[in-house]
């Protein structure tokens, strides 16, 4: 049966696969030896994802067309990062635009990408977005991150924290996402620009990384490249492709990502200090005109996902459900699929996915998913704006 299944997904994937356009490449070492202390668990098979019609979803804020980004401030008001390189605040019904953002590179999939609200944001006042910027070296733009703080209906002592370089015109890759960890640092991540052959593999290069920055930008000092030659110090892990979805899952205190793989090879994967993740030299994927990109899956060199979708669905946005509001969905993940335009439910046991659900089918390309601090959860669904997952009465 397991044999039957995964010839049924290649040919699914070879018929139905593709990602959108803006998903798609245009383009085609250093390596960490993994902690041999610890057990590299098993990739499990890809699963199917069964239907569940429990839930719907209520408008919340329209008018955004690409709400790329959404975070809450501690009074409970929303903020939203439209694509576009616009910022709106949603406070008591009403949406206000705020002026004062950095200028923005839009092309193909880069334009104003995540917002987060600083966990102490009540003392300190910081919000930070990750955007294309055309700043630097080089014509086009790259992935940057940014903080600033909100005054009234502006931004103000706006801050660029770190600028991936050097710029390209191209349009695909620029990630980005952003995520704290327990302690208070800061991870964002940067695709690899349509670069595989060059950035992913290099940690004298920016893009295909993630990064990690003390709250004001700064370097940390245990970061694992620091003080090796021409290495990029912001750097935390690397050999990624293009990671849309970061979360902390509060129960480990692990980053975890979610990444647009080539055809037939998203994965979500646990972030560890100077692992590699192997892109290029290994994938679950194929080129879009599916040929191979290489035989080879893992190697011991490189940190295996823990679980991959096949055919691909084109993850955007990921949360990990503690809402009482939904007791039913706590302790597991939700990822908007960009492709077949649903939320993803997937159910965990420890580090293994047992089971997938496609929950609110047809709503549209899904952008983000967040867990609120009324407990709702938000999803940014483009063309449409910011709606509320709601469980359909019974």
């Amino acid at each position: 049966m397991k044999k039957t299944f995964i010839q049924l997904g290649i040919v699914l994937s070879l018929i139905s696969c593709g990602q959108s356009t803006e998903e798609k490449d245009t383009a085609e070492k250093q390596e960490t030896p993994k902690n041999t202390e610890e057990t590299q668990q098993e990739v499990p098979e890809p699963i199917p994802a069964e239907t569940n019609d429990n839930y719907d979803t209520e408008v919340v804020v329209e008018g955004i067309a690409i709400p790329w980004g959404i975070d809450f401030l501690p009074d409970n008001s929303m903020l939203v990062a439209d694509k576009s390189g616009d910022i709106y605040h949603y406070k008591d019904g009403q949406k206000q635009k705020l002026s004062n953002i950095p200028e923005v590179y839009v092309r193909g999939q880069g334009g104003l990408l995540d917002i987060a609200v600083h966990p102490d944001y009540a003392n300190n006042g910081w919000i930070y977005f990750t955007y294309a910027s055309s700043e630097g070296e080089g014509e086009g733009g790259n992935t940057a991150i940014a903080r600033a703080k909100i005054d009234g209906t502006q931004l103000t002592n706006v801050e660029v924290l770190y600028k991936a370089g050097p710029n390209t015109t191209k349009g695909q890759h620029f990630g980005s996402r952003i995520s704290f960890d327990k302690e208070g640092y800061l991870y964002f991540s940067a695709g690899e620009r349509g670069a595989r052959d060059e950035n992913p593999q290099d940690i004298t290069r920016d893009n295909g990384k993630v990064y990690r920055l003390n709250d004001d930008g700064s370097i940390p000092q245990d970061n694992p490249f620091v003080g090796e030659d021409n290495a990029k110090e912001a750097i935390y892990s690397y050999g990624h492709r293009n990671p849309q979805g970061m979360i902390l899952n509060p129960e480990t205190g692990e980053i975890w990502v979610h990444e647009h793989g080539p055809q037939g090879g998203d994965e979500i994967n646990v972030v560890k200090a100077g692992a590699n993740y192997g892109w290029p030299v290994v994938t679950y994927g194929e080129n879009y005109d599916s040929t191979p990109i290489t035989d080879e899956r893992s190697r011991p060199e490189f940190e295996d996902p823990i679980f991959y979708w096949l055919p691909s669905i084109a993850p955007s946005g990921f949360a990990y459900v503690t809402s009482e509001e939904y007791p039913e969905l706590q302790g597991n993940l939700l990822a908007g699929s960009l492709k077949f335009q649903y939320l993803e439910l997937l159910i965990l046991d420890g580090k293994k996915i047992t089971k997938r659900e496609k929950l609110v089918e047809n709503v549209g390309r899904l952008r983000e998913v967040v867990e609120g601090p009324d407990g709702n959860i938000y999803l940014g669904v483009e063309g449409k704006g910011v709606l509320k997952l709601v469980k359909k009465a019974e």
